[in-house]
C-alpha cells in the first residue's frame, strides 16, 4: 500500500484525530484487500447506522468527539428506529437510546438524514465511472450495475471512515478488469408476458445470486427500458441470495450495450439458457412454507418508491385488509404521500407505513410470528431468520388479494 504525501500527513494527524483514524482504517483495509493505493471518491452511502450493539455507537461517537466530518456527500441507510412513527418499533429503553444515539452521531458527522436503502431513488445518483464507497448490498449492486458508478461492498464503519477520509481502497470493482462479465445468461426461452411482470425481476435476481455467488454475469434478451424498480429488484435479489456487486443486462445497463462488450471481448467461462422450469423453481425457493393462510404482508425491501406506491394505491383503493400490511419506505416518499392524498387511501385500506427502517432489521412485526407474504426476494431471504415468520412469495397483486382475504391468493398463470 503506497500512500500519497497528503494521505500520510492526514494519517499522522495533520487534519485532526478523527481524520487520522479514518484514513488509517481505510488504508489498513486496503492493505488487507491487496490494494496498491487509495482512490479519491465522490460520495458515500453508509450502512453502519443500523444498531447492532453498543460498540458501534461508541466508535461513531468517538469520531464525533474527535472532530470528524464527512468530506464528500454521504447518505444514510436505514437505522433501527422509525423516527417518524416511534410507536412502530418495539424495544427496551437501552435499545431505543443506543439506536437513536447511533443515528444522531452520523448526522453530527454531516451525513444526510436520508435513512433509506434506496438512496438512488432519493436523489443520490453517482455518474458513470465515478468512484464511490457505498454500503447496503442492493445499493451497491444498483450503483455498479444500473448507474455505472464504481464501488465495492463497503462494510459497516469502513463506510463512514471512507466518508471522513474521502478515500477508498483501489481494488475490486473499482478496476476495469474486474467489471467484465465471465458468465452469460440467456432468457430467450422465457415468455415476454412473464418478463413484462414486476414479480419476475426479484426472482431473476434471486436465481442469479444463488447461481453465481459474486461472479459478474451479463443477462441477455430482456426488454429494453427496464424501470429502476425492476432493476433494483434484480439487484436486491442477487445481492441477498449471493454476493453480487455487479451484473450487466445487455442493451440496458451502461457497460453492456452488447453481450460481447460486457464480456470485454473475451469468450465467457459459462453460458446458461434460463428455462421456465428453472425460474419457477427459483420462485418456489423464495417460499418457506406451503400455507393457505397468512398473518401479515410486508413489502418495501428495498424501500418502496413513489411509482410503486402509485400502483399499490390503485390496488388498495376501496379495499379493507384483514391482516397487517406493512410498507417500508423513505421519509421523503412518506411526505409525498401526505401531500398527494394517497396516504389516507392506503391507511384506510389497512397499510402501515414504516419509514427510516425496515421490518426485517427492526422489531416491528407481531411477536406471535406466523406466515408473512411478500413480493420482495430480499424479505423472503432474510425474513425467516430475522423475524421468525415463514414466508410466501407472490406478486404485489397477490399480496393485496391475500391481505383482503387472509388466505394465500396467487395467480399461477404466467409461472406455468
Amino acid at each position: 500500500m503506497e500512500l500519497s504525501a497528503y494521505e500520510r500527513s492526514v494519517a499522522g494527524g495533520a487534519a485532526g484525530a478523527a481524520s487520522a483514524m479514518a484514513l488509517r482504517i481505510v488504508a489498513e483495509a486496503g492493505r488487507l484487500l491487496g490494494a496498491s493505493r487509495l482512490i479519491d471518491i465522490k460520495s458515500v452511502h453508509v450502512d453502519g447506522c443500523l444498531y447492532h450493539g453498543d460498540s458501534g455507537v461508541h466508535f461513531v461517537e468517538r469520531l464525533v468527539a474527535d472532530g470528524g466530518y464527512v468530506r464528500v456527500p454521504t447518505t444514510l441507510n436505514v437505522g433501527a428506529l422509525d423516527l417518524l412513527h416511534p410507536e412502530r418499533v418495539r424495544g427496551d429503553a437501552h435499545f431505543r437510546v443506543m439506536a437513536r444515539r447511533l443515528m444522531d452521531a452520523h448526522l453530527s458527522l454531516g451525513c444526510a438524514q436520508s435513512f433509506t436503502c434506496t438512496p438512488y431513488q432519493a436523489g443520490h445518483r453517482p455518474g458513470l465511472g465515478e468512484h464511490v464507497a457505498w454500503g447496503e448490498s442492493n445499493a451497491v449492486a444498483f450503483a455498479n450495475s444500473v448507474l455505472g458508478a464504481r464501488t465495492n461492498r463497503c462494510g459497516d464503519f469502513l463506510d463512514i471512515c471512507a466518508g471522513i477520509s474521502g478515500r477508498a481502497p483501489y481494488c475490486g470493482l473499482h478496476l476495469d478488469g474486474s467489471r467484465h462479465a465471465s458468465a452469460v445468461v440467456r432468457t430467450s426461452r422465457l415468455s415476454r408476458a412473464l418478463k413484462d411482470t414486476d414479480a419476475f425481476y426479484p426472482v431473476l435476481g434471486a436465481w442469479l445470486g444463488a447461481a453465481f455467488g459474486e461472479t459478474v454475469a451479463v443477462i441477455d434478451d430482456l426488454p429494453v427500458g427496464l424501470s429502476d424498480d425492476r432493476l433494483k429488484a434484480v439487484a436486491a435479489g442477487a445481492a441477498s441470495s449471493g454476493a453480487i456487486g455487479l451484473f450487466h443486462i445487455a442493451g440496458v445497463t451502461p457497460e453492456a450495450p452488447t453481450v460481447e462488450s460486457a464480456c470485454g471481448g473475451r469468450p465467457p467461462d459459462v453460458e446458461i439458457d434460463l428455462t421456465p422450469e428453472m425460474i419457477r423453481q427459483a420462485r418456489d425457493r423464495l417460499s418457506t412454507v406451503d400455507s393457505n393462510r397468512i398473518d401479515a404482508v410486508a413489502v418495501g425491501s428495498p424501500h418502496f418508491s413513489r411509482e410503486e406506491f402509485a400502483v399499490l394505491t390503485g390496488l388498495a383503493r376501496g379495499k379493507k385488509f384483514i391482516v397487517p400490511f406493512y410498507v417500508c419506505t423513505g421519509r421523503g416518499v412518506v411526505s409525498d404521500l401526505e401531500q398527494n392524498g394517497d396516504r389516507r387511501i392506503l391507511e384506510e385500506a389497512g397499510v402501515i407505513l414504516v419509514a427510516d427502517t425496515c421490518v426485517v432489521v427492526a422489531p416491528i412485526l407481531p411477536e406471535s410470528g406466523g406466515v408473512l407474504m411478500t413480493n420482495s426476494a430480499k424479505f423472503a431471504h432474510y425474513g425467516p431468520a430475522n423475524t421468525g415468520f415463514d414466508v410466501v412469495y407472490g406478486s404485489l397483486d397477490d399480496c393485496v388479494a391475500s391481505a383482503v382475504s387472509g388466505q394465500v391468493s396467487r395467480d399461477e398463470t404466467l409461472w406455468r
